[in-house]
């Protein structure tokens, strides 16, 4: 009498299992991209050996941005420049596809691969990669790498803090600010109820 309960216990829940299992069944899973944290973590972890790759190949130098494509399905732009900070080009995006979130997009024709310059034309490659939100990245200056013949590497020149779309006004910016602010070499005092009278 006592074993009777958990017997029926035991019969309900076996019962039930094939029920949850065909509502599991019948529900379509859609691929969902990875959280955005995951690609910032991977963006740091390249830092060091190179968002980018310079290589010295057939009298050319080659520039890939295969690490940064891997990262495609989060970003909005891959901003860089060569041989300044100015930051004037793109590079291309491939199409994402969720079930594949890290996968290089198919390209026979290397574009969203790597760029092709005259050899040695690049001294340093300026890069920041924009996320889907429209956060930036830092900034990095890279170098190619010395003695390394063809192989592709890349080395750390600088590293920079993105600038501020909207910078804080300074006082002469502001007419309530520069009023406010006290002038070099002048002193304020609080005004007393005898000078702070009307006429």
């Amino acid at each position: 009498m006592t074993r009777f309960p958990h017997m029926l216990f035991l019969t309900l829940a076996l019962a039930g299992s094939p029920v949850l299992s065909e509502d599991a069944e019948e529900e379509e899973y859609k691929p969902v991209l990875p959280d955005v944290s995951i690609y910032k973590a991977m963006l740091d972890a390249n830092k060091m050996t190179g968002w980018i790759q310079f290589r010295n190949y057939d009298d050319k130098q080659l520039i890939y941005f295969t690490t940064l494509q891997t990262m495609h399905c989060r970003l909005s732009e891959i901003r860089y420049s060569i041989n300044s900070d100015a930051l004037d080009k793109r590079f291309p995006l491939g199409k994402c596809n969720p079930q594949i979130p890290f996968n290089l997009p198919e390209d026979n024709t290397n574009e969203y691969i790597y760029i092709s310059l005259p050899a040695g034309e690049a001294k340093t490659l300026t890069i920041q990669a924009v996320w889907d939100d429209g956060a930036g990245s830092e900034i990095v200056v890279y170098k190619p790498c010395e003695g390394v013949g063809d192989s592709t590497c890349a080395q750390i020149k600088t590293i920079k803090k993105p600038k501020k779309q909207l910078q804080e006004p300074v006082p002469a910016d502001s007419p309530i600010r520069a009023v406010q602010s006290e002038m070099p070499g002048k002193t304020f005092t609080e005004p007393t109820p005898s000078t702070a009278a009307r006429p």
